[in-house]
C-alpha cells in the first residue's frame, strides 16, 4: 500500500512550481484516494486515477527502452533525455497514471551523457506542466553550469511551465513550435482545511504543541493569519529565486521575466518575451540537432585520423 500521507505532505502546504490546472487535478486525486471531500476543485468531472501495484514488465520496457537509447547515441551522437509530466524531487515507489520524472533521474542522466564520449550533443525533450520546487533550482544551476561542457538544446514538445520551463530556460538553446507553449514563472501553494469534514462526521481534533510555529498549516482548522503569513513568505521566496533564475539563464532582465505575471506564452510569443529561441516543429528540432552532431564527430574524427597518421609518420623516421 503506498504511504498515501507522504504523497499528499507534497501537494498541500508546499510552494509549487507547477500550472494551478495540475494542482488541482493532484489535490482531487488526494481527494479520492484519502476521502478528503474536497468540494472546491474546478476539474469538470475529470477523475485523475493511480495505480496501486505493479502491472506491466516495466524491467523489460525498461531494458528496451535503453537498447533503443544506446542505438540512437550510436547512429546520431545525440542523447535525448525525456522530461515529462509532473516533476518531483526524487524518484519514488509510485505507478501513477500520470507521468512523473524526478530531478535525481535527471541529474543521473546527464551527468552519464556529459561523461560518455560518444554523446555529441544533449537534447532535451521537455512536455512538462511543472511540479515541485525541493531540488529544483539545484538541478537547474547543474544544468547551466553542464551546457558550457557540451552542446544542450531545450526542445518544447509541447509545453514547458513553471519548474519545466525552469529547465528549459537553464539549458538554453530553446526551440518551440508554433502551437507550443512556454512560461507559467510562478509559485503556488494550496492550504487543505478538513475542519468542516470533521465536525460533520463528529471528529473533534485536539493538538498539543510547542513552539509557536508547530501547528502551523494544520489542516484541522482554518488557516491562521499567521499560517497563511509563513505560506506566503515561502511562496514569495521561491518566486523571487524563480525569476532572478530565469533572467539569469536567458539573459534578460528580472523586471521583463516578472511583468509575465505567471503567463504562457505560445509560439512566436514565446520568441517575443525572450523565452525561446526558434520556431520549428519538434523533428525538425532533431533533425538540426543531429546535423550537427554529425558534423562534429565527423570533424573529430578527422582529426583524430590526422594526428595518428602524423604519429605513424614519425615512427617511420625512427626506423
Amino acid at each position: 500500500m503506498k504511504n498515501r500521507f507522504r504523497i499528499a505532505g507534497m501537494i498541500f502546504n508546499q510552494p509549487l512550481m507547477v500550472t494551478e490546472s495540475m494542482l488541482d487535478q493532484a489535490a482531487a486525486w488526494a481527494n479520492q484516494q484519502m476521502s478528503l471531500n474536497i468540494v472546491n476543485l474546478s476539474l469538470n468531472g475529470a477523475q485523475p486515477q493511480m495505480m496501486d501495484d505493479d502491472n506491466g514488465p516495466y524491467e523489460t520496457a525498461a531494458m528496451r527502452a535503453e537498447s533503443s537509447r544506446r542505438q540512437m547515441i550510436a547512429d546520431t551522437g545525440v542523447a535525448i533525455i525525456p522530461v515529462h509530466g509532473v516533476l518531483v524531487s526524487r524518484s519514488m515507489q509510485m505507478n501513477p497514471c500520470e507521468t512523473m520524472t524526478s530531478y535525481e533521474q535527471l541529474r543521473g542522466q546527464v551527468s552519464a551523457a556529459l561523461a560518455d564520449p560518444a554523446v555529441e550533443q544533449i537534447a532535451f525533450d521537455i512536455d512538462s506542466p511543472g511540479g515541485s520546487t525541493v531540488g529544483a533550482f539545484e538541478l537547474a544551476d547543474f544544468l547551466f553550469e553542464a551546457r558550457g561542457v557540451k552542446p544542450m538544446s531545450a526542445i518544447t514538445h509541447y509545453s514547458a511551465y513553471s519548474a519545466g520551463y525552469l529547465i528549459a530556460s537553464a539549458i538554453g538553446n530553446v526551440s518551440m513550435s508554433r502551437t507550443s507553449g512556454v512560461g507559467s514563472v510562478g509559485v503556488i501553494a494550496k492550504h487543505m482545511d478538513v475542519s468542516a469534514r470533521n465536525e460533520q462526521m463528529g471528529v473533534k481534533v485536539t493538538t498539543v504543541y510547542a513552539g509557536a510555529h508547530k501547528n502551523d498549516l494544520s489542516p484541522h482548522e482554518p488557516l491562521t493569519d499567521q499560517s497563511l503569513k509563513f505560506l506566503n513568505d515561502m511562496v514569495q521566496g521561491y518566486y523571487g529565486q524563480f525569476v532572478e533564475s530565469v533572467a539569469r539563464y536567458r539573459g534578460i532582465g528580472a523586471d521583463a521575466v516578472r511583468s509575465t505575471e505567471a503567463g504562457v506564452f505560445m509560439g512566436q510569443q514565446g520568441i517575443d518575451v525572450g523565452f525561446a529561441d526558434r520556431i520549428e516543429t519538434p523533428q525538425a528540432a532533431i533533425d538540426r540537432i543531429a546535423a550537427q552532431a554529425r558534423e562534429a564527430r565527423v570533424t573529430r574524427n578527422s582529426k583524430q585520423s590526422i594526428g595518428a597518421r602524423a604519429k605513424a609518420m614519425a615512427l617511420q623516421t625512427q626506423i
